[in-house]
């Protein structure tokens, strides 16, 4: 799915009418099947932007063009069908406690399936293969009939990233995937995650506390105060930029010796990490 911003500014999503904008005006466009990841300091919009983006959020103000369809001109049956060819991914997935694995990852289908496909799929599974296949991509195919309630929160936030891979959406946002991992699992579950949208031809952004994990990808958005800071190929997100990026919000960095800022710009050379 291509996406097209112009000019777009929007609250974030618990702001009352008067709160000051999340997002400053934006403007970038991604192509069909791109891998994006945004990083900035915390409070920089970047949940706000994957809300706009998943249509969850109306724009103050700008546009937003989705395969060249503008979301919010279209009545609310197409704007719906629009929604299920996106799929949403939060930092804590939404999964009932008492609810199974299987039937928590093939609820990413329920927004392209029938009722009467929804309902038999409730009282028993339907794609069970599908399901499974997808969760052990992320090692957990033994969870499978496991109930949600006794996972673990990485677990848990796993079984969430599974539900991309099962959801036939083409457009993937996947918010902080990261953000309840180990450094083992983590590597596995971003691999498993990039890999999975190749194979789909699914465009993916993700934001990232991980610097070192997002510069992996071949572009990367800074946002820094609702602003866009930069929007770069990583082999051009360098040390100074970061160390800008992030500025007065070193405390967010960790796993390295801080960067020293010098008066003339210049950074001391580091291996970045955010928490």
């Amino acid at each position: 799915m291509r996406i097209s911003v112009n000019g777009l500014s929007a609250r974030h999503r618990a702001a009352s009418a008067t709160a000051a904008p999340a997002l400053q005006p934006l403007s970038f466009e991604i192509a069909a099947g791109e891998q994006v990841a945004i990083i900035g300091p915390s409070g920089a919009g970047k949940t706000t932007l994957l809300f706009a983006l998943a249509c969850a959020l109306k724009p103050m103000a700008g546009s937003l063009r989705l395969d060249d369809t503008d979301p919010w001109g279209l009545p609310v049956p197409r704007l719906q069908k629009l929604r299920g060819r996106l799929l949403l991914a939060p930092q804590t997935p939404p999964l009932p406690p008492r609810q199974r694995v299987i039937t928590s990852v093939l609820a990413a289908r329920l927004p392209n399936q029938s009722l009467a496909a929804s309902l038999r799929s409730l009282i028993y599974p339907t794609h069970i293969a599908e399901a499974e296949a997808a969760l052990a991509r992320f090692d957990l195919a033994s969870k499978l009939w496991d109930r949600v309630d006794r996972l673990s929160g990485g677990e848990r936030q796993r079984v969430g990233l599974a539900r991309t891979l099962v959801s036939g959406a083409s457009l993937w946002l996947v918010d902080e995937p990261l953000s309840s991992l180990d450094p083992s699992r983590a590597a596995l579950a971003i691999e498993s995650l990039t890999q999975a949208a190749r194979e789909r031809s699914a465009t993916l952004i993700t934001t990232l506390h991980q610097v070192d994990v997002a510069t992996r990808f071949p572009r990367v958005i800074g946002l820094r105060e609702g602003h866009l800071h930069f929007d770069l190929p990583s082999r051009e997100v360098t040390h100074e930029r970061l160390a800008a990026l992030y500025a007065q919000h070193e405390h967010e960095l960790t796993g390295a010796p801080p960067v020293d800022v010098t008066p003339t710009g210049e950074a001391a050379p580091a291996v970045l990490y955010c928490r």
